[in-house]
């Protein structure tokens, strides 16, 4: 695929959400993308409007038949782990690309995600994470890993968050892992009073989980080391914090084949790594 002065005209699955919501809000706000519908099984009416203009826009309750009538070059799916696998499947044979912020998917939903972009010639992005913030946290984390020999990992989310750990703190972890190179060493309580105190265990990091109302996300790294701690932090405050990393993707998956995983991989920190 190639750039073009054209606006990009997106379509948003899952638009009922709230991030689906705010996707279609930031699509529409940018002079570069064009929202043109939204699907999502939920949907109780045809039209949704548009955040900026007011106008109706269609939408569906199938995918397949919202892509039918409106043409999308751009589905942006923040459903889940099952919507995401059927996004998947429904734009590559279409020839519509996909930005996915949809997480608990596994090993081999990424896999067919590959195969379906690299089959149909489209570009699909898969991210855990899109605050430019919180993907930076992980990079960083990554190279701080090499220096401390402890380290705790705490995420915390709205209440309504299905999937415990949060798919960044579990990409965050991967980052520490690899940025280490070995297990780091970890307390290991003689006694632990309280069942799952110390957290889940992901290559000696302790990953504790929050779920709360009032709190969008935040991750925490924690390291210890003689005498010393270093604490990185990330708030995501409201969804907003997501819509600079959406645009990004959108902009970029126009131009691709095949199968992207992570926006770090979109702003070139896989690159910068020493």
């Amino acid at each position: 695929m190639s750039e073009s002065s054209t606006p990009i005209k997106v379509a948003v699955s899952g638009v009922v959400g709230r991030m689906g919501s705010t996707v279609l809000a930031a699509v529409a706000g940018d002079p570069e993308t064009v929202a043109v519908g939204g699907a999502d099984p939920a949907a109780s009416s045809d039209t949704v409007a548009n955040p900026v203009t007011g106008e109706p826009l269609p939408l569906r309750n199938s995918l397949a038949d919202l892509i039918g009538e409106t043409q999308p070059d751009v589905v942006v799916d923040f459903s889940n782990a099952e919507g995401a696998r059927a996004t998947f499947a429904t734009c590559a044979p279409a020839g519509v690309a996909v930005v996915s912020g949809s997480t608990g998917l596994s090993d081999d939903d990424i896999e067919e995600a590959g195969r379906l972009a690299s089959q149909h010639s489209v570009g699909i992005i898969s991210a855990s994470n899109f605050a430019i913030g919180g993907v930076l946290l992980g990079y960083l984390a990554g190279i701080a890993s090499r220096y401390f020999d402890y380290a705790d990992l705490i995420e915390s989310h709205h209440e309504a968050k299905v999937d415990a750990p949060s798919g960044t703190a579990l990409s965050i972890a991967q980052a520490m892992a690899e940025g280490r190179g070995e297990r780091f060493s970890q307390n290991v309580a003689e006694k632990q009073t309280l069942a799952g105190t110390r957290g889940g265990d992901f290559q000696g990091i302790n990953v504790h989980s929050a779920r709360m109302p009032g709190r969008v996300a935040r991750h925490e790294v924690v390291f210890g080391g003689t005498g010393q701690t270093l604490t990185m932090i990330h708030d995501s405050i409201n969804r907003d914090s997501f819509m600079p990393g959406v645009l990004l993707a959108v902009k970029r998956v126009v131009t691709q084949d095949g199968l992207v995983v992570g926006l770090d991989r979109v702003l070139g920190l896989d690159k910068l790594k020493p």
